[in-house]
C-alpha cells in the first residue's frame, strides 16, 4: 500500500498549515491571500511508526473568475484518485458555506476513507464551532488547529488505522533532475509531457507554479526525481511576499538537485536572466543542460540552430562544454532527449578515473605544456588525483601552487574535458604544495 493522504477543501482553510505541520516542513508556502496553493505539493510524514505521503492540493473553487479555478478542481480530483485517505478541511470560524457542501457531495461518492476536519478550533470561545459541520452528514468529524497542532494528535490516531506500516523503501541514491527558467517558458509543459500526466497546473499566465514539485519518473530504464519550480523572476519584479518565497524554494530546488534542465525561449532568445539562473546552478555545483524550448514558432534556415547554440556558448563561456536541446513541448518533439541528456550529464558527473590513469595521460601532456613562468618561478607539478565526490574534482601536486596563473588551470579543465566525458559536469580544480 502506498499509504497517501491528501488535504481537499476551499481557499484558506488551512491546509498547507496542517501540511507543514504533519511534514514538519515549511514546504508549502502559506499566506493570508486564499488560492496560494495552485499545484499539488508532496511532502513525507510519520506517525506512530506509519509512514506516509501527504499532499497538498490547491483550494476548491466554484463559479469563481479566477482562471485557476477549472485546473485546480482537476488537481483535487486527482489527488482523490491518488490517495488512500482524505482530510477534508474547512474553516471553523466561518462555518459552513455552499463550496463546503460541493466538496462534500463529491466525497461521499468516492469510495475511500475520508475525515471532515474543523480547523481554526484554537480558542473556548469558539470550542462548539465544530457542531454545525455534522449538517455535512460526513461520519468522521475532528475540530482541529492546524497552527498550533491541537486536535491533529487524535486525528493521525485515527487516520493512521486505514494505513499499511510497511515503510516504503526510499532510494536516496537516485538523480533529482530539477527543471529551472524564466516564468512561463515551459517548465510544467515539459514535466507534465515527461510524466504523461496533468502533475502540474499549466495555464496561458507566466508564474503559475509557486511551489516546488517533487516527481518519481521510472521508465524506459530510467529511474529519477524530477522536479518542477517557480519560474525565476528578476529580484525588481518580485514584489508579492508569495513570489518571494517561490524564489527562495526555486534556489533551494536548485542545491537540493544533482542536474538543472535550465529552460529557455526560442522566441526571446538567451536573455540576462537565464544566464543568471545558469550561473546560480554553475555556483551550486550542478550538472547542466540547456533547453531552447518554443523552436517551433522559430523561422528557420539551414544554419538556424547552429547559430542560436554558437549566441548562447558566446554568452556562457568559458564553460561551454554544455549540451543545448531545441525543443517543442507543445508539439512533443525531442523532449526525450531532453531526459536522455540529463541522465547522461549525472553520469558524467559520477565518472571516476583511476590515479595512475590521469597521472599517465595529464602528465606527458603537462610536460609538454608547462605552466608559464611567473617571476622568474618555475612551476612543476608532480601528481594528480581525483577526490571522491559528487562531482569531479582534481588535485594537482606541485612545488610552487600560487604560481598557476587562472588560463592554465582552464587548459587543465579542458583537456580533462577533452580526454574524458563529462559534458555538462561541473568540474573543480585544486593545486597543493607537494
Amino acid at each position: 500500500m502506498k499509504n497517501v493522504i491528501a488535504l481537499v477543501g476551499r481557499p484558506n482553510t488551512g491546509k498547507s498549515t496542517l501540511f507543514n505541520r504533519l511534514t514538519r516542513t515549511r514546504q508549502a508556502i502559506v499566506d493570508a491571500t486564499s488560492g496560494v496553493t495552485r499545484d499539488r505539493n508532496y511532502g513525507k510524514a510519520e506517525w506512530n511508526g506509519y509512514e506516509f505521503s501527504v499532499i497538498d492540493t490547491g483550494g476548491y473553487v466554484n463559479n469563481s473568475e479566477d482562471i485557476y479555478e477549472t485546473e485546480i478542481k482537476k488537481q483535487v480530483r486527482l489527488a482523490i484518485d491518488e490517495a488512500d485517505v482524505i482530510l477534508f478541511l474547512v474553516d471553523g470560524r466561518e462555518g459552513i458555506t455552499p463550496m463546503d457542501q460541493d466538496i462534500a457531495d463529491m466525497l461521499r461518492v468516492c469510495n475511500k476513507p475520508s475525515y471532515l476536519v474543523v480547523n481554526k478550533i484554537d480558542s473556548a470561545s469558539n470550542y462548539n464551532d465544530h457542531i454545525e459541520f455534522y449538517a455535512l452528514g460526513m461520519e468522521n468529524l475532528f475540530s482541529i488547529s492546524a497552527a498550533s497542532g491541537g486536535g491533529t494528535g487524535d486525528l493521525l490516531d485515527s487516520v493512521v488505522q486505514h494505513l499499511s506500516d510497511q515503510k516504503e523503501e526510499i532510494n536516496e541514491n537516485l538523480p533529482k533532475i530539477t527543471v529551472v527558467g524564466r516564468p512561463n517558458v515551459g517548465k510544467s509543459s515539459i514535466v507534465n509531457a515527461f510524466l504523461g500526466n496533468d502533475r502540474n497546473i499549466v495555464t496561458p499566465l507566466a508564474g503559475t507554479t509557486r511551489d516546488t514539485i517533487y516527481s518519481r519518473y521510472k521508465g524506459f530504464g530510467f529511474d529519477f526525481y524530477l522536479i518542477d519550480t517557480a519560474g525565476l523572476r528578476k529580484k525588481k519584479n518580485v514584489e508579492e511576499n508569495i513570489e518571494f518565497y517561490s524564489v527562495m524554494r526555486t534556489v533551494r530546488a536548485i542545491e537540493n538537485s544533482d542536474v538543472c534542465i535550465v529552460m529557455c525561449d526560442a522566441t526571446q532568445g538567451f536573455e540576462s536572466q537565464d544566464l543568471n539562473i545558469l550561473s546560480l546552478a554553475q555556483r551550486n555545483k550542478k550538472g547542466i543542460v540547456i533547453v531552447v524550448n518554443k523552436w517551433d514558432l522559430i523561422e528557420k534556415a539551414s544554419n538556424t540552430h547552429l547559430e542560436f547554440e554558437k549566441a548562447i556558448y558566446n554568452k556562457i563561456a568559458p564553460f561551454n562544454d554544455v549540451p543545448v536541446l531545441f525543443t517543442s513541448v507543445i508539439k512533443k518533439q525531442r523532449i526525450f532527449n531532453v531526459i536522455e541528456s540529463a541522465i547522461e550529464v549525472y553520469q558524467n558527473m559520477q565518472r571516476k578515473i583511476s590515479t595512475s590513469e590521469i597521472n599517465n595521460v595529464l602528465l606527458d601532456i603537462i610536460k609538454q605544456n608547462p605552466p608559464p613562468i611567473q617571476k622568474d618561478k618555475v612551476v612543476k607539478i608532480k601528481y594528480i588525483t581525483q577526490l571522491p565526490g559528487t562531482f569531479p574534482q582534481f588535485v594537482f601536486f606541485c612545488n610552487l601552487p600560487q604560481y598557476i596563473r587562472d588560463d592554465y588551470k582552464r587548459f587543465l579543465e579542458n583537456k580533462i574535458r577533452s580526454l574524458w566525458n563529462y559534458k555538462g559536469a561541473p568540474i573543480d580544480l585544486f593545486f597543493r604544495k607537494k
